[in-house]
């Protein structure tokens, strides 16, 4: 039976007898190739063997099969070796992209591709490893092992400023960017997104990579409280997105909701989720979780906000931007409550304030004592009797500033007689 009919055999066992037709890509895979063979022959066969490796990878991948998928990418080696330096870099993301689908893989695709890279180095295939070095700074972010990562990336920018790669070069500076925004070093964050911008500016940015510069510039802007730029490159980046049918697409519009809500522009959202891009999103639990924080935004309702961030944990807390920024926005709002609760009063017991609020005692102790500090709030804690007195608003003194502005006047004359003093002598 030919190679060919092996391939239409295999491809028809794959859904009624997988372990049939995974036997069958071992052995076309295992065929020698015939020397004496012209070399359309050889190509040919070449050419049945990467589709084997190909259809053995997806039919891993459709069993969630993790390790067998690190077994097809480990057995190509000998058949890449063979091949041109492009097409094997090729096959070889194709291979790994199978890992996307396959939930709970990164650890074995991290494996995967640290072996790869020693391979790449022994085989002098540069640009392979730092594709490869690329793909793993990725899976280390997701990890959150931005030490690691913050390492390979100065090497690989290292190696790259030298072949003056534009394209891989800006993918670099964006993980590096995201890697210290993650540690919170935010000023090394936008040295390298502007790094990023403009070695992208210089060759063809790909909707997808450009995309991603936008989602990152939208954070950083979050990050700086400017939810207005913010909102405007989360829109960028929802529309390039959402042409592409881009699942990322969801998490920048759930950015445009957070940005609306912390404009203090909680029924924007409703009006945002009826355009005709966000309609196919609007019912989906993520964007139900946004709709639900600007509804308790809007009341300014403690209770229903925590109630929200609880029924919607997931959608909310798996993200670190929308996490720290609902927790900056929680404070705001508990900060609201309590001033409006205290406002009557000149003296008021601590105990009923956190009854009001609907928060424990020491929590709301400890943020009044926050707001005192910060001279939100003008008062005095007596924890002793646990009451907090509540003082009005004291009149600006003017005393130094005038006393300030005197001396500068006397300055000025001073400097007028002495210039006069000059004249004369």
């Amino acid at each position: 039976m030919s190679t060919a009919e092996l391939l239409k055999q295999a491809g028809e066992y794959a859904k009624s007898d997988p372990k049939r037709a995974v036997q069958i890509y071992n052995d076309i895979l295992a065929q020698q190739q015939n020397k004496d063979a012209s070399n359309s022959e050889q190509a040919e066969a070449l050419r049945h063997q990467e589709t084997a490796l190909v259809k053995l990878g997806e039919l891993y991948r459709d069993q969630h099969n993790a390790e067998g998928v690190a077994d097809v990418i480990n057995k190509s080696r000998a058949f890449m070796s063979s091949t041109a330096k492009a097409k094997t870099a090729k096959l070889i993301r194709t291979l790994l992209d199978f890992f996307s689908l396959i939930p709970d893989s990164r650890d074995i695709q991290m494996q995967v591709l640290q072996t790869n890279i020693e391979w790449a180095k022994q085989e002098k295939r540069i640009f392979l490893k730092q594709s490869l070095e690329t793909r793993l700074v990725g899976l280390q972010l997701e990890a959150l092992q931005y030490k690691p990562a913050l390492t390979l990336i100065d090497s690989l920018l290292t190696e790259l400023k030298r072949l003056d790669d534009k394209m891989v070069l800006t993918e670099v500076h964006l993980l590096e960017s995201r890697v210290y925004r993650g540690i919170g070093n935010f000023p090394k964050a936008k040295a390298a997104l502007t790094s990023s911008r403009t070695a992208a500016n210089s060759i063809y940015c790909p909707p997808y990579l450009q995309a991603q510069l936008d989602l990152q510039s939208g954070i950083l802007h979050a990050e700086d409280k400017d939810y207005t730029t913010a909102y405007s490159y989360f829109f960028e980046t929802f529309e390039n997105m959402s042409s592409q049918d881009d699942p990322n697409a969801l998490l920048a519009l759930k950015y445009m909701l957070l940005c609306k809500v912390m404009l203090n522009m909680p029924e924007d959202v409703t009006l945002l989720l009826s355009i005709k891009l966000a309609t196919k999103y609007a019912q989906l639990r993520d964007v139900e979780s946004m709709r639900a924080i600007a509804r308790a935004h809007k009341n300014r309702n403690l209770a229903d906000f925590e109630q929200a961030l609880k029924d919607y944990q997931q959608e909310l807390s798996s993200d670190i931007t929308i996490r720290t920024h609902l927790s900056a926005l929680y404070d705001t709002l508990l900060e609201q409550n309590l001033l409006r609760i205290v406002e009557p009063y000149s003296i008021v017991e601590v105990e009923y304030v956190a009854q009001q609020v609907g928060q424990g005692r020491q929590a709301v102790e400890q943020k009044l004592s926050q707001m005192i500090l910060d001279k939100v709030l003008h008062g005095v804690l007596d924890q002793q009797r646990g009451i907090l007195l509540v003082y009005d608003e004291p009149a600006p003194d003017n005393t130094y500033s005038a006393a300030i502005d005197t001396l500068e006047q006397v300055g000025k004359v001073v400097d007028s007689l002495y210039a006069k003093t000059v004249k004369i002598a």
